[in-house]
């Protein structure tokens, strides 16, 4: 009987590891290759100034210093490679939200324009989206991208910021003004901008008017994007269209103006949002039809996430710990993998919607709340003003980008994985004889595994984050194995040689 007992224990305990690892206890784990195969070339990993810059224009200048360190610099922050510079409409017949609906509750969402008239311009405006974009520059962000949700109303069907349609016949004067905006930043405050976005979710004219917006028809955006190239200074590459959704508005609009051969010939890179948090089958669609035009393809906004059933989805809610970096890395991972994307973009890279009081303590801007939106990279008191409270509230989320965007650098060239664990992505860049490995695992369980690179490779680095580390230095593996504790997002550096 005791020995019976023994046995039945034992096989309930190789339940129990199998249901945890995916392995039977005591099973060699499968060797993860990095496989000869390339796919897509980075172009970056960045996060946009929208809206909450409006709010810092009114913070220290150390505080914005500080902000700037944490999303620009390797050297204690996340070194982002793009930079989104919300160039404003001018909020004409834009209201501050009151109650609850938006991600930013009462937050400001209409910047200044620095259009005044035809021909004449005020650059003392949007203070705050300038300080950040210079910072950008001091900083050698390498790749600015303007993009503008409206144009200024004299360009509107009804004049004004929000729930109108760019005016047909307006695409030349827009295009001017956009342009000229740009020469200003690069002549001026030494700005990188490189790219242009001229129309935001172009399906939505924000009629609500809690922020800025403006539709353009999907017939009508070819002309846009013709009247941009034309204007815009030489070598200055232009991202279209930005659709919020792929299943229901990039795969079926996205011909309907890249059949023209202007607007083909004037985009860079193919754009969209990923707010259905599409399947990967919908991602597939979205890779093969950019590989169809010859473009790359761009992720270039995404938020408010929580894990729902073991995948990131759309709600409500604040959490700034390590179960909300893995719902960005899972994002990353799913879009780069699946849409073959070059370049991902979070949302804001701030935001005051922590659902909560953060001067009570950390029991506010530690933990999770129904309250709080996931929509920002680092947090701030949205009563910064009566409070006196200046303080950056960084989230897992910063760090987990972090972990893609220090290190995998443009020009980086993915290399597909195969044999990753259940619960385990892994992605593989390289640069020249260096590989980067991000280890992304959402299990609970602790694991660890052999990764084979073509050619030979070293481990000379490894960074982790999870629940106590923040993008902190780790000791690489001495062999060819691989240590992916749970709810941990790890990058490992390569040296790397043969093939």
């Amino acid at each position: 009987m005791a020995r019976r007992r023994a046995l039945a224990a034992l096989v309930s305990l190789t339940a129990a590891i199998t249901v945890l690892t995916g392995a039977p206890a005591g099973a060699a784990p499968e060797t993860v290759v990095v496989q000869a195969k390339a796919h897509q070339t980075m172009t970056g990993f960045g996060a946009s100034g929208a809206w909450w810059t409006i709010d810092v224009a009114r913070f220290p200048a150390p505080v914005r210093e500080q902000l700037a360190r944490l999303l620009f610099s390797p050297d204690g922050g996340i070194a982002l490679s793009q930079w989104r510079w919300n160039i404003g409409g001018g909020g004409v017949g834009v209201t501050v939200p009151t109650g609850g609906e938006s991600e930013l509750g009462a937050r400001n969402r209409a910047p200044d324009t620095f259009y005044q008239a035809p021909g004449r311009y005020d650059w003392s405006v949007d203070a705050g989206g300038t300080a950040m974009l210079k910072l950008a520059a001091k900083y050698r962000v390498p790749d600015v991208i303007g993009f503008a949700v409206s144009a200024p109303p004299d360009f509107t069907t009804n004049h004004q910021s929000c729930g109108g349609t760019l005016t047909p016949g307006a695409e030349r004067a827009y295009a001017e003004y956009l342009s000229t905006v740009v020469r200003h930043a690069r002549d001026s405050w030494h700005a990188n901008v490189n790219h242009v976005s001229p129309m935001n979710e172009p399906d939505y004219t924000r009629g609500e008017c809690t922020q800025e917006g403006m539709a353009v028809p999907a017939d009508r955006r070819a002309d846009t994007l013709t009247a941009l190239r034309a204007a815009l200074p030489a070598g200055t590459g232009i991202i279209a269209d930005e659709s919020s959704r792929v299943d229901t508005q990039f795969l079926p609009e996205t011909p309907q103006w890249m059949s023209d051969p202007g607007a083909a010939a004037a985009t860079t890179a193919l754009a969209h949002h990923t707010y259905d948090f599409p399947s990967d089958a919908t991602l597939n669609q979205a890779r093969d039809l950019a590989h169809g035009y010859g473009k790359p393809l761009w992720a270039t906004e995404i938020c408010c996430s929580v894990l729902a059933g073991g995948k990131p989805a759309w709600s409500q809610g604040y959490d700034p710990t390590i179960t909300g970096g893995l719902a960005l890395a899972d994002i990353v991972a799913q879009d780069l993998t699946q849409a073959d994307d070059s370049a991902f973009q979070w949302w804001v890279a701030m935001s005051a919607a922590l659902g909560c009081d953060p001067t009570t303590g950390a029991s506010c801007t530690g933990q999770a709340n129904p309250e709080g939106w996931n929509d920002g990279l680092v947090y701030y008191d949205p009563q910064y003003s009566s409070h006196h409270n200046y303080r950056l509230y960084p989230t897992k989320r910063l760090w987990a980008l972090g972990n893609f965007s220090r290190f995998v650098r443009p020009g980086a060239v993915r290399h597909e994985v195969t044999g990753t664990p259940d619960g385990v992505h892994a992605l593989a860049f390289r640069t020249g004889r260096e590989w980067t490995l991000v280890v992304v695992n959402n299990t609970t369980a602790d694991t660890a595994f052999p990764v084979r690179f073509p050619g030979s490779a070293h481990a000379t680095g490894a960074w982790r984050t999870d629940g106590t580390h923040d993008l902190a230095a780790v000791a690489p593996p001495r062999g060819d194995t691989v240590p992916a504790p749970g709810h941990s997002i790890t990058t490992y550096r390569y040296a790397a040689s043969g093939a």
